[in-house]
């Protein structure tokens, strides 16, 4: 009897084992319909959470809640400045990949300024071109996932959109398109590198002139006096003018005008502008309507502009970083709807974090201050003149490095090595620089170890860069002015940004703790389109929960 059951045992295993292998496998979701690439330029992660109590239960707690997010996402350049992230946030490389080393930067050689997205070859459509405003991805060196995505899926698209022209052409790559929003009319434009003319959706988008209806429009506080009292108050002695809520858009103004429509994007109201323009580019582009999988890149301005105006611990920060939240929620909740809540993923980043003013750091007890460029300059060129004779040795400041005079150092028959060091300890002399590097050193790694080292190499292009790149000490900046603050530094006050995501079909809810960086949202993206990740990146895929 014992026998017949255990054959009968060995009989049900059996049938069920077959059972199983006849249930189709578990399949990984396809790929998103639409990936929103999005992006608060200079937003902290301490924001994030420092007031999440406040947030609106659908804008960035959609990420914290019930999306994936990662508590030490990091910058690991040492140059963090709008353009070098936003270059790097969708190509996975930094800097001395990308060629994008700065916002602007000179060239060593010649001395002349070049704008990290200028290219005089195009122009803005329907709109003036001045000389440094930006037109094409000409100085982004490597590609980008759009660019990627669009060579092996042609139907797909990539829109990019922004307050700043870098903020749209960098993340748009090479073969997106992208808009930016022009300050003299209130509307978002293209170029030339991109098309033609305009199409219906974007003309039609303007005749309303929606910037118009936020002319005389207040900027009040969102929330009850108490509610701020973790943030600094208002007419703080270091604030640039207007420090203060509540405020009148235009006020004084009869009617909208190139001042109105430049004052606009240092508001929530150039947020709310840039997110309605990216709701009639998903309508009128039809983004996600296809099972070509398309890219839409939103980089919302505003947040550094308030930043640098009156740092990110002020009040004025805190309640924008609040009506942000609430844009965001509304946002989002379109996508829902337009899109589809299981269609879609979203990301949310920054492209640096912020610095707190140094006067209100060093009445928090730390050495601060502001360093004045051209008395650097000034200082450094007399000390080498008493090494190598009158002259101006160091002829600018770029980015973070300081450009020699070679063709002075070949006349003189000055060792350029010798000048180059000497550069070097004199820059270390300078208050507020904490580490200098040579070219030198910097192309052959022998610094390695060395603070900050690895984070200037990769801030640094052999072709681009100065003879002599240095990093500023902690709560230090370089400006001569004496209000409002800045970013560019390897601290963690400039490295230390959000990323979120947010897709229940791609992405489990969850916390990771691990240190990441923002190089790794490229191959992120990629391995979930099913793609390969952009030749140059430098990152790796996130772990996700």
């Amino acid at each position: 009897m014992k026998t017949i059951l255990r054959g009968l045992k060995t009989v049900l295993i059996g049938l069920l084992l077959a059972g199983c292998a006849l249930q189709p496998a578990a399949q990984a979701p396809s790929a998103p319909k639409l990936i929103v690439f999005m992006v608060v330029d200079g937003l902290p992660q301490h924001q994030v959470v420092d007031y999440r109590d406040q947030l609106a239960p659908d804008g960035l707690r959609r990420f914290l809640d019930r999306g994936a997010w990662f508590s030490e996402a990091h910058y690991g350049h040492a140059f963090t400045v709008t353009a070098a992230g936003h270059a790097a946030m969708l190509t996975g490389a930094y800097p001395h990949r990308t060629g994008i080393i700065g916002n602007e930067w000179r060239d060593p050689a010649t001395g002349e300024l070049e704008y990290c997205t200028g290219d005089t070859a195009h122009t803005y459509i329907g709109h003036r071109t001045a000389k440094f405003d930006g037109t094409s991805p000409r100085n982004l060196k490597v590609e980008t996932v759009g660019d990627v995505l669009k060579r092996m899926s042609p139907a797909s698209k990539v829109i990019a959109i922004s307050g700043k022209d870098r903020g749209a052409i960098l993340p748009a790559g090479k073969t997106g398109t992208a808009y930016m929003y022009m300050s003299e009319t209130g509307q978002f434009a293209s170029s030339t590198y991109y098309m033609r003319e305009h199409p219906a959706w974007v003309k039609d988008f303007h005749a309303t002139r929606p910037a118009d209806r936020y002319f005389h429009a207040d900027w009040k506080p969102l929330l009850a006096e108490a509610a701020y009292s973790r943030s600094l108050p208002d007419n703080q002695k270091w604030y640039a003018r207007g420090g203060s809520l509540p405020r009148k858009l235009g006020e004084g103004m009869d009617q909208p005008g190139p001042l109105f429509y430049a004052t606009l994007l240092a508001s929530p109201y150039g947020d709310a502008l840039t997110l309605d323009f990216a709701r009639a580019a998903i309508r009128g582009e039809q983004l996600g309507a296809d099972d070509a999988p398309d890219i839409l890149s939103v980089s919302l301005s505003t947040h550094d502009y308030v930043n640098h105006a009156y740092g990110a611990e002020s009040r004025l920060s805190h309640d924008h970083l609040l009506q942000l939240d609430r844009l965001l929620q509304a946002f989002f909740r379109d996508l829902d709807a337009t899109v589809g809540k299981d269609s879609y993923v979203l990301v949310l980043t920054a492209d640096h974090g912020f610095m707190p003013v140094p006067e209100y750091s060093r009445t928090q007890g730390h050495d601060s201050g502001r360093l004045n460029g051209s008395q650097a300059l000034a200082r450094m060129n007399q000390g080498l003149a008493g090494q190598f004779g009158a002259g101006s040795w160091v002829k600018y400041i770029s980015g973070r490095s300081f450009i020699l005079d070679r063709k002075l150092a070949a006349e003189r028959a000055v060792d350029l090595a010798t000048l180059t060091e000497a550069t070097r300890r004199l820059a270390l002399a300078e208050p507020g620089i904490l580490v200098a590097y040579t070219h030198a050193e910097l192309e052959s790694g022998s610094r390695k170890g060395q603070p900050y080292f690895e984070a200037m190499q990769k801030a640094w292009n052999r072709e681009l860069s100065g003879d002599v790149d240095f990093a500023l000490k902690p709560y230090w900046l370089i400006g001569s002015g004496t209000t409002g603050t800045t970013h560019g530094s390897p601290h963690r006050y400039d490295t230390h940004v959000p990323i979120l995501f947010y897709g229940p079909a791609w992405v489990r809810p969850g916390r990771v703790d691990a240190r990441v960086e923002e190089v790794d949202i490229a191959p992120t993206l990629s391995r979930m389109l099913g793609i390969p990740a952009p030749s140059a990146a430098e990152g790796k895929p996130l772990p996700l929960p």
